[in-house]
């Protein structure tokens, strides 16, 4: 098994990448040749290979390097799990992971794709479970969740050591249950969630509290009626 995927090492070895300030996405720089992107963070840049489609490769910003064995601590910890992807191996620079079908909620919200409440019991399910392995859930967002059959499946666990608790998925839950209905089955513009992400990382800075960020954005949204 482990051949199908070490030949794919030298392609990766092509591509740098590179983080930027603001938590804004990674750069690529390098040769993609005979790779696909299928996903981009703020510290990876996620690619498939048609010669070893089951599996994705989280290549990493050069001075995100040290998380990937941290990375790969989790994904031992969570062990086999149907909430979280299966991590098969670490390398210098990547991550081998299984590769995993969906849309990201992000993209459900773009595409007008209905997101159920099964997905949201999911997520508290894996929150819970996580938990009971000594670790401690955070930075659960709309690009980290995948819409997979109808479940959830969560693909990224990198902050689950740190401590404390950075509220995303509570703000998530509480506006799904308290507005997705607004907006469920109606394509959102990118500029509007992409302007919305980058208020909510700042809403510190401006917002008094999150009820009071939350009037803000309602503001903005088109379908209210």
């Amino acid at each position: 098994m482990a051949a199908e995927w070490e030949k794919i090492g030298d392609s990766l070895s092509k591509i740098t990448i590179y983080s930027n300030p603001n938590n804004e996405p990674v750069t690529i720089s390098g040769d993609t040749d005979g790779l696909h992107c299928i996903g981009i963070g703020t510290d990876a840049a996620v690619f498939q290979s048609p010669s070893a489609p089951a599996y994705a490769f989280k290549l990493f910003a050069e001075d995100k390097l040290y998380k990937i064995k941290i990375e790969q601590k989790i994904y031992k910890m969570i062990g086999d799990s149907p909430f979280f992807p299966t991590c098969f191996s670490a390398k210098d620079k990547y991550l081998v992971l299984s590769y995993e079908d969906g849309v990201t909620l992000f993209d459900c919200l773009l595409q007008g794709i209905h997101i159920p409440k099964q997905v949201i019991q999911d997520v508290e399910d894996a929150r819970k479970y996580v938990r009971q392995k000594g670790l401690n859930p955070r930075d659960m967002h709309l690009k980290n969740i995948l819409l997979q059959d109808n479940r959830a499946k969560i693909i990224d666990v990198t902050e689950y050591i740190q401590p404390g608790n950075d509220f995303r998925w509570e703000h998530l839950k509480e506006a799904y249950e308290e507005y997705y209905h607004i907006i469920a089955g109606k394509s959102v513009p990118f500029w509007l969630l992409d302007t919305i992400r980058k208020w909510y990382n700042k809403r510190d800075a401006y917002f008094s509290s999150y009820d009071d960020f939350v009037n803000f954005v309602l503001r903005f949204i088109p379908f209210k009626k």
